[in-house]
C-alpha cells in the first residue's frame, strides 16, 4: 500500500511539474495587469461608431468598445481575476501610440489604421475592418471626385494618415484645394455643416458615421474615388507576444464563431445611442475575407 501511495504521489508530481512547464510565466503586460488587478483602455470620445461617448454617463461605447470588452473577458478567464478593474484612459489621434508606448494605456481598440510606420512603435491585433478614404460633401454641392476640390476648402482630422495623405495629394497632383485640419472627426463635420469647408475627407466608415448625426442624413453623401485603404486593429506594446496572442484569440474566437456578425450589425446597420442614428453600412467584402481568414499579419 505504501509502494502505490509513493507512486501515486510521485505521478501527481510529475503531472504538475508538466502543467507548470506547459503554462508559460506571466511577461509583459498580462504581469502588469495581473499584479495590478487592472486593466486601462485607450478609448476614442468622438470615432463614431468605434469608440464615442454619447450619453449623460460619460462611458464609452461602439464597435471597437464591444470588442475590447471580449478581449477584457479573456484576460478575466486568463488570470483568474472575474473582478478585474477596467479604466478607460481617453485618447486622441495624437497621443494614442505614445500612451500604449509608455504604459498608460494596456489595450487601444479604436479607430487606428495599421501602417509600416506605425508597426516600427506598436504592435497590432487581427483587422476587426476595412476602410477607404473618400470625401462626405453636401448632396447638392456639385462634388463629385477630388478634380472637383480645386481652389475650396475641405477639412480632415488632424494626427491620421488621411490627413497626410491629403496634403501628399493635394501638392502632387496640384490640386490648390486648402486643406484645414480639424481636432477631431465631429470638429471637421460641424466645419462642413457650417460651410467652412466644402467637403470632409476620412476613412468611409467614419465619415458614415459623421453623417448619420445629421438632422437629415440623406442630404449628405459619400463621393470621390476611393483613395487611401487601411484596416483598423486593436494596438498593443510591441515585443509583448504573450499579451498579443492573447488578444487575437479572443479575436478569432469571436471569427470562428460568427459573433462578429451580430456585434457588426448592431453598430453599422441598425439604430445606435444614443439617438438612434443609422449608419446603413453593411459589412464588405473586404471585410468577410478578413473575417474568413484572420492571419497573424493584421495587415495581409
Amino acid at each position: 500500500m505504501q509502494k502505490i501511495t509513493l507512486i501515486g504521489c510521485t505521478l501527481g508530481l510529475l503531472l504538475a511539474s508538466q502543467v507548470q512547464a506547459n503554462e508559460a510565466p506571466l511577461t509583459g503586460t498580462l504581469s502588469k495587469v495581473a499584479n495590478a488587478k487592472s486593466i486601462t483602455l485607450g478609448y476614442r470620445d468622438a470615432s463614431v461608431p468605434f469608440s464615442y461617448v454619447g450619453d449623460h454617463t460619460g462611458q464609452p461605447m461602439g464597435y471597437s468598445v464591444d470588442l475590447a470588452s471580449k478581449i477584457v473577458e479573456r484576460i478575466k478567464q486568463k488570470l483568474e481575476l472575474p473582478d478585474l478593474k477596467v479604466k478607460y484612459n481617453l485618447v486622441t489621434s495624437q497621443t494614442r501610440i505614445p500612451l500604449v508606448q509608455n504604459g498608460t494605456v494596456d489595450l487601444e481598440c479604436g479607430s487606428t489604421g495599421v501602417t509600416a510606420e506605425r508597426m516600427q512603435q506598436v504592435a497590432f491585433s487581427y483587422g476587426f475592418i476595412y476602410v477607404k478614404g473618400q470625401l462626405l460633401t453636401a448632396k447638392d454641392s456639385g462634388i463629385k471626385s477630388f478634380a472637383d476640390l480645386r481652389g475650396k476648402n475641405v477639412v480632415t482630422t488632424a494626427g491620421t494618415t488621411n490627413e497626410r495623405f491629403l496634403k501628399s495629394y493635394n501638392i502632387d497632383h496640384k490640386v490648390d484645394m486648402f486643406v484645414i485640419s480639424a481636432k477631431d472627426h465631429g470638429e471637421a463635420f460641424q466645419m462642413l455643416q457650417s460651410g467652412r469647408a466644402v467637403a470632409f475627407y476620412m476613412d468611409d466608415a467614419l465619415l458614415y458615421g459623421e453623417r448619420a448625426k445629421a438632422r437629415d442624413p440623406h442630404n449628405w453623401v459619400v463621393v470621390g474615388e476611393e483613395q487611401s485603404r487601411e484596416i483598423y486593429s486593436c494596438m498593443v506594446r510591441k515585443d509583448d507576444p504573450q499579451f498579443l496572442a492573447l488578444v487575437n484569440g479572443a479575436l478569432g474566437e469571436l471569427y470562428r464563431s460568427g459573433e462578429i456578425n451580430s456585434i457588426y450589425q448592431r453598430w453599422f446597420e441598425q439604430p445606435i445611442p444614443p439617438k438612434g442614428l443609422n449608419l446603413e453600412f453593411p459589412m464588405t467584402s473586404e471585410l468577410k475575407a478578413i473575417i474568413a481568414k484572420p492571419v497573424s499579419d493584421p495587415v495581409q
